[in-house]
């Protein structure tokens, strides 16, 4: 009972009131936005509304750290949507279970961690591509299927779609000025739903795209067959969803971190959010993974344990349960001024702000990420090109950075001391520091200011007291730090390197065959 109780976090002082009503008010925003991802990617709305409940209660008990929320989230939606018009929902499903898999072992071999190495300009070029791609999403909805052709809406259908978008952008916008107390989006949301009833307005609603009635999430195994050719359709976007699900949901994880000045679990979070996803494949939901937003409302809102979480997924599912007629009859205008508010708020305005201060190769990549990410739809391969070029970035800034200072002592021995890194990218510029022709006979290479980084490095190394070798000369390695002797201990394998102490100079004598 015990385990139980910690499980829910009440063995902490908790504020049941703030908790309850934190709860309560993520579940009203988070429908709006599930429904209008599941339309978004052309799954059943009830497919969004179901992922809500199953990551939201999954992540909530068993997440990385209590006051983040999960859900159906544009994010990973995004991802799914060229296989769902290629291949159907069915492989949606098996797409999304095998995601979750991926996402349970990256936690497992505790691999979270290297959220890390996404820079700062990638994930600008991130966030900035897919509040693109959702405001985009969001003009499709003025479209009309003709005859079977999509058209664009005109005369009164088309000012009655504007008005209602219009209207609904106006309350998101100006009701936090009056007062907090109730989220805007659900508010804008019923204003817009009494004014179409009530005046008997003609517009599309949830439910001419499909029915949101339905009950209790059911046990489906996706219709696909369990081969390898399925396996290499749904491969590619399960491991696309997990990435860019755990990059969304660790950056989440961060920031909860830094506002609450408390440490989350990021293995665990990822576990937990891997087994919601694997659900999601095997109940009818279109997966998810933690939202910026909703988490920042759920704080906002005074949350600190795991109860508000559970609270919302719960109010989500007796919403499904009962609340269906009515869900269906919300307008679509409705959900397209929310989408749009949502693309405006999950847009890095302040990257534009301090785009003057970023050096020009941080800008370039964040705006080669934003395009990749609105032009392919693809925001795995965004973030992991941003992250390349980051890398490559930071391998050429660091090669020049590699100094040598040279002198000789009063035993005619010459020293070169090294200063910055040795690797990859700096073995060119360190080769020609040297002056093998005319070195004397000794000369000693002091890397107490550098060490040695990768194979690269070693070998530059074996190459350079060769060549000293070959004209009669001698070369000493001075202070090499353990983990640079244990480099080239190891690579006695590969290449020709022995490593020795020298009671004379203190140092490590790299010798080569003669």
């Amino acid at each position: 009972m015990n385990k139980i109780i910690n499980l829910f976090d009440f063995s902490q002082k908790v504020n049941y009131k703030n908790e309850i009503l934190a709860g309560l008010t993520v579940a009203m925003t988070m429908i709006p936005e599930s429904l209008s991802f599941a339309i978004l990617a052309g799954f059943p709305p009830l497919v969004g509304l179901y992922a809500a409940f199953i990551m939201g209660l999954v992540t909530a008990v068993f997440g990385g750290r209590p006051g983040m929320v999960s859900g159906g989230a544009g994010a990973t939606v995004v991802v799914l949507i060229a296989l769902m018009q290629s291949h159907g929902i069915e492989y949606v499903f098996g797409a999304v279970a095998l995601a979750g898999v991926l996402q349970i072992l990256v936690g497992i071999f505790k691999l979270g961690k290297f959220i890390r190495l996404v820079p700062n300009p990638v994930m600008y070029g991130f966030v900035n591509g897919l509040a693109v791609i959702i405001f985009m999403s969001q003009i499709e909805q003025f479209k009309t299927v003709v005859n079977g052709e999509s058209t664009w809406l005109s005369g009164s259908a088309l000012y009655i779609m504007a008005g209602l978008v219009a209207l609904t952008i106006g309350i998101v916008v100006l009701l936090p000025k009056i007062t907090k107390a109730v989220p805007a989006s659900l508010v804008a949301i019923i204003v817009v739903f009494a004014v179409v009833f009530g005046f008997g307005i003609e517009t599309k609603t949830v439910e001419d795209i499909a029915s949101v009635s339905g009950g209790f999430p059911p046990f489906h195994v996706p219709d696909i067959a369990f081969n390898i050719e399925t396996l290499k359709i749904i491969f590619p976007y399960s491991l696309i969803m997990a990435a860019v699900g755990l990059t969304e949901g660790l950056l989440t994880l961060n920031l909860v971190d830094e506002m609450t000045g408390t440490r989350g679990n990021s293995n665990k979070e990822c576990i937990a959010q891997g087994s919601a996803n694997m659900l999601n494949g095997f109940f009818f939901g279109m997966g998810g993974c933690p939202m910026i937003a909703q988490t920042l409302v759920n704080l906002s809102a005074g949350a600190r344990a795991r109860l508000a979480g559970i609270i919302a997924a719960l109010t989500i599912l007796i919403i499904i349960l009962f609340g269906a007629p009515i869900i269906g009859k919300v307008p679509i205008a409705a959900l397209v001024g929310v989408m749009i508010m949502v693309a405006i708020g999950t847009f890095e305005w302040a990257s534009f702000s301090i785009v003057n201060k970023m050096p020009k190769h941080d800008i370039i990549t964040g705006a080669l990420v934003a395009i990749i990410t609105v032009w392919l739809h693809n925001l795995a391969l965004a973030v992991l090109i941003g992250v390349v070029i980051a890398a490559l970035v930071f391998a050429w800034e660091s090669a020049k950075r590699i100094r040598a200072r040279h002198f000789i002592d009063e035993q005619g021995v010459k020293h070169y001391e090294i200063y910055g890194p040795l690797f990859f990218g700096s073995t060119k510029i360190f080769t020609d520091k040297f002056d093998i022709a005319t070195d004397p006979d000794e000369v000693i290479i002091d890397f107490k200011e550098s060490r040695i980084a990768d194979m690269s490095a070693i070998e530059t190394i074996n190459s350079l007291t060769e060549k000293y070798s070959n004209v009669g000369k001698k070369v000493h390695l001075r202070h090499l730090s353990d983990d640079c002797r244990r480099l080239l201990t190891n690579a006695e394998a590969v290449i020709d390197v022995n490593i020795m102490e020298d009671p004379t100079y203190r140092v490590v004598t790299n010798k080569v065959k003669q």
